[in-house]
């Protein structure tokens, strides 16, 4: 394991975070940790068939981000949007239904694990095509500019994206026109399976980024407030006009590439490395370093746990319950006027 790429248990400053936003951060982290290992262990049940790319391990960047957002922002995700989903506030039982391909999922059935769709809280779709979302959401930055509205554009992407030329040409338009534009770049240091160093020369997205003209940073993306600080700061930053950001959130996936497994019997990392990371674990000792303070006790946190416990349980049980689509409507939001397509 190359060592410089785990650094030391994250040390948190609060300046300016009340109370109420820090235990929101916190329950939102949680919220995405059990929902992952929940819908992990319906998938080894095979109850849930849909391929799933987990966030376990990234919950502390969905959930900073997305605290420094509006609930009418724009969110374009990926294939492992999950934590972005519920961090936006999304519904947990409508994500749920959305993993077993049932007619009450957020996607009406159709999208599976990897195309999660929310409008009502600015998600406006998530892709499995690797940077597929990046022109889309500089599209949604240039229309909000146009229109004045404020409106600010979220796009979450992983560590390969910048090797994509669409990546560079998102970049180079949202610098030019100063767009509203954030670009949140996931850095679990593997691009499915191949790790960051085998990948490029210079551990250097970051100044790639900053040459395009963003304005770019690199947080410990296993703090969640030194992400939401950096988000808040790229938001007041696109708000106000002076363009596009590039936040660089270095984490780790505690799982697979895809699926509930943990890659190291493959031999496509070490488990001396995943040891690491989880011990870096974002929820941990987020939640450890709140009971220092006093914010919260040892008996908050657990009831916190164990109320989020219940959500995920009913979010399965409503999923389970729940009908599939009707295949009369197959051909529905497919093609415009197509059969049964009467909305």
């Amino acid at each position: 394991m190359n060592n410089c790429l785990c650094p030391p248990p994250p040390e948190f400053r609060i300046n300016r975070i009340d109370d109420s936003k820090l235990k929101w951060l916190l329950l939102t982290m949680m919220r995405i940790r059990e929902f992952e290992e929940r819908v992990a262990e319906l998938v080894i049940e095979k109850k849930i068939i849909t391929p799933c790319h987990l966030y376990t391990g990234q919950e502390a960047v969905a959930s900073g981000v997305c605290h420094a957002l509006r609930k009418d922002d724009y969110l374009f995700g990926t294939h492992r949007s999950h934590g972005h989903y519920i961090a936006k506030g999304g519904d947990l039982k409508a994500a749920m239904a959305e993993m077993f391909g049932r007619a009450t999922g957020c996607s009406k059935g159709r999208g599976g694990s990897m195309h999660l769709v929310a409008p009502e809280v600015g998600i406006l779709g998530t892709s499995s095509i690797v940077a597929g979302s990046l022109p889309i959401a500089v599209g949604t930055a240039l229309a909000e500019s146009i229109r004045g509205t404020g409106r600010v554009t979220a796009v979450f992407h992983g560590d390969g994206v910048p090797e994509e030329g669409i990546w560079h040409e998102s970049a180079n338009l949202a610098a030019l026109k100063r767009l509203p534009v954030i670009f949140i770049c996931e850095n679990n240091l593997y691009c499915t399976h191949m790790a960051l160093d085998k990948r490029r020369v210079h551990d250097n997205l970051h100044r790639v980024a900053k040459e395009h003209g963003l304005e770019s940073v690199v947080v410990d993306g296993n703090n969640v407030p030194d992400v939401y600080y950096a988000a808040r700061d790229a938001v007041n930053r696109a708000r106000e006009g002076y363009g596009p950001s590039f936040i660089e959130c270095r984490t780790y996936r505690w799982r697979g590439h895809v699926g509930p497994n943990y890659d190291v019997d493959l031999g496509l990392r070490n488990q001396d490395e995943l040891d690491a990371w989880v011990a870096r674990c974002p929820i941990k000792h987020f939640a450890g370093f709140l009971v220092s303070i006093g914010i919260l006790s040892k008996n908050d946190v657990e009831e916190m746990q164990r109320g989020v416990s219940f959500e995920i349980e009913e979010a399965v049980s409503f999923a389970v319950s729940s009908p599939f689509p009707d295949p009369a409507d197959l051909t529905r939001y497919v093609f415009k006027g197509g059969a049964s397509n009467d909305d």
